[in-house]
Order: C-alpha cells, then sequence, then structure tokens
C-alpha cells in the first residue's frame, strides 16, 4: 500500500470503521450475504463465468468472496480501503478456513491497481456509489477483468436520490468527509462496452441494479 493514502482511502476508512465492521460481519454470520451479493452471485453463475479467480474491489466483510469461492472460485484478492472490514474479512476467513485462498489488500483500488494481478472475475458491490470517480474506478477495474465484470450501483430514480441526499447531508453535518454518489449508468455502460464486454444480466431491487458483463469474443475468434 502507499505510504500516503488517498483522499477517498482516509474518508472510507473513517467512516466504515470497527462499529460497522462488527455489525456487518454479525449481520453476514446470521442473516447470510445481502440482496445485491445474492444477486450478484446469482449473475455471475448464469452468465457461466463462474470459475478460475476473483478480484474482489471493495470486498467489506468478504461476503461475496466467500459465497464466490463456495462456488468454485480457486483463489481470490480482496481489497478494500477500510482497515476494520479488512481485519474483518480476515477473521471471517480464518473462521471459514478460506485464509489460504485469499489474499487481503487494505488500499484504495485505483492507487494501487497496476500491482495487483488481473483475474477471471472483477466484482464491485455496491462500491461504485462510495468512490467520486466512477470512469477512474470503472477503468482500473476493467483492465483487471479477463472475462466477467459484475457491479451493484443505486437506481436512478428519484427516490434514491432523495435518500442519498438525505445520508450526505447529515454526513456533512456530522463532519464526515465520506460521500455517495449516484453516476450516470449511461456513462458506465459506454465505458464498459467500449472495453469489449456486454451485458449478461441485470437483476434489480427497489434501490439497486446488479448488473453482470461478459466479455465478448474478439472477431475471428
Amino acid at each position: 500500500m502507499p505510504a500516503c493514502c488517498s483522499p477517498f482511502e482516509r474518508a472510507a476508512d473513517q467512516h466504515f470503521n470497527q462499529k460497522k465492521a462488527a455489525e456487518e460481519l454479525g449481520r453476514y454470520r446470521t442473516e447470510g450475504p445481502g440482496p445485491t451479493t445474492r444477486l450478484l452471485q446469482d449473475g455471475i453463475a448464469e452468465s457461466g463465468a463462474l470459475k478460475g479467480t476473483l478480484l474482489d474491489i471493495g470486498s467489506g466483510v468478504g461476503s461475496l468472496t466467500f459465497g464466490l469461492l463456495e462456488r468454485g472460485i480457486t483463489r481470490a484478492v480482496a481489497v478494500d480501503a477500510s482497515s476494520a472490514f479488512i481485519d474483518a474479512a480476515r477473521e471471517e476467513a480464518d473462521r471459514l478456513g478460506r485464509a489460504d485462498a485469499v489474499r487481503f489488500v487494505h488500499a484504495d483500488f485505483v492507487s494501487v491497481a497496476s500491482q495487483l494481478p488481473a483475474a477471471s472475475i472483477v466484482t464491485l458491490d455496491r462500491v461504485v456509489c462510495c468512490y467520486p470517480s466512477s470512469e477512474s474506478l470503472l477503468r482500473a477495474a476493467l483492465r483487471h477483468a479477463d472475462e466477467c465484470l459484475a457491479l451493484s450501483y443505486p437506481r436512478d430514480v428519484w427516490y434514491v436520490h432523495l435518500g442519498i441526499l438525505f445520508e450526505n447531508v447529515q454526513r456533512w453535518l456530522k463532519r464526515n468527509s465520506f460521500r455517495t454518489f449516484i453516476h450516470p449508468i449511461a456513462m458506465m455502460e459506454q465505458i464498459i462496452r467500449e472495453a469489449g464486454f456486454e451485458l449478461s444480466s441485470r437483476r434489480k431491487t427497489w434501490m439497486w441494479s446488479a448488473d453482470v458483463y461478459v466479455r465478448q469474443p474478439k472477431p475471428g475468434h
């Protein structure tokens, strides 16, 4: 990890603290993975891309990482900007007997992307909305995706905009520098398609969209 953290990493590390990590890990252990995680797992399996290695960006406590390992992924790199969440994920990996299968990286992914290997599948579960520049995040993620890119993000509807505005105002009042965003979906889709990927599935909740893209074969292959 770089000696000097990025502004995003500092904000995320403070926002996603030990209390939040403990709550998230407890919820995962009692209730299983959250809705978007389940949708992404199902979409990846349906796409036929569920094999090889995983790069889980914004891995949190590891619910998507561990779920995909159970479904056939052989090894994973889990990256998160929160030290508390990385510690919680390591604890869960030990409990599940998966410590040898996962490499944990505490960092802003964009800052360390050049130091990380490519993977068969790259995932960003509820991550794009946390990052100020979706373009730089997606382009870095796509450079690492050999076969599949899966991501979940807030739907571009009025009530989600209102909810995120309320959350950001609350954070501003508390002098919390972390923010969430609704990035233009058309722009994200264009970046992904220009990298050679096509939409395999899109599943939605009232708030989230969970998309799975697969790399298209080059002409003549």
